[in-house]
C-alpha cells in the first residue's frame, strides 16, 4: 500500500512485513465475525419477541376468562404461557448458551489473531479498500475524521469588510 501523507492514521496502516495475503485474510475473520455480530443481535430479537409474546399471553388469558372462556383460557396458562421453547431452555438461556459457547470464543481468538498478526490493527483490508478508491484532494473523500474538509481550513471571513 503506498502511504501518503494524507492517508490513514497509523492504526489503520498495515505493519511492516505484514502481507496482502494475511491482510486479505484477516479481513475475511472480521466479516465473519461481524457475521456472527449480526446473528447474535436476531438471536437478542428472537429472545425479545418471544418473551414480548408471552407477556401478551398474560392478556389472552385474562380476555378469554372475561369472555366466559375458562376451558381455552386453562389451555392457554397450562400449555402455552412460560413454556420452554427448546426442552429445558427459556431464549436467555440460549442467548447465554450461544455467547459461552460461540461468541465468546470467536471474539476472543479474532482479537487473538489481529494481535498476533497485525499488531492489534484491526479493519486493515478495509482501511486499504478506502484508500485505493479515495479521490486525491476531493473534500468528501478525506482519509481521516481529522483532516479538514474544503470549508474548514478556510480562513474566517473578515467580521467588519471596508
Amino acid at each position: 500500500m503506498t502511504r501518503r501523507e494524507d492517508g490513514p492514521d497509523r492504526d489503520h496502516q498495515r505493519p511492516d512485513g505484514v502481507s496482502g495475503l494475511t491482510v486479505e485474510a484477516l479481513g475475511s475473520l472480521s466479516k465473519a465475525l461481524e457475521t456472527v455480530e449480526r446473528a447474535r443481535g436476531h438471536l437478542y430479537g428472537f429472545h425479545q419477541l418471544t418473551g414480548t409474546a408471552d407477556l401478551e399471553l398474560d392478556r389472552a388469558v385474562r380476555l378469554l376468562r372475561a369472555a366466559g372462556h375458562d376451558g381455552w383460557a386453562d389451555r392457554v396458562e397450562v400449555d402455552i404461557l412460560g413454556r420452554n421453547v427448546i426442552p429445558g431452555h427459556w431464549t436467555f438461556q440460549i442467548v447465554e448458551a450461544y455467547d459461552r459457547t460461540y461468541y465468546e470464543p470467536f471474539r476472543s481468538l479474532e482479537r487473538q489473531v489481529v494481535g498476533e498478526l497485525a499488531e492489534g490493527r484491526q479493519h486493515l483490508y478495509e482501511a486499504e479498500m478506502k484508500e485505493a478508491r479515495r479521490t486525491p484532494h476531493h473534500p468528501d473523500h478525506i482519509a481521516r475524521p481529522d483532516e479538514p474538509t474544503s470549508g474548514d481550513d478556510a480562513p474566517d471571513p473578515d467580521p467588519n469588510p471596508a
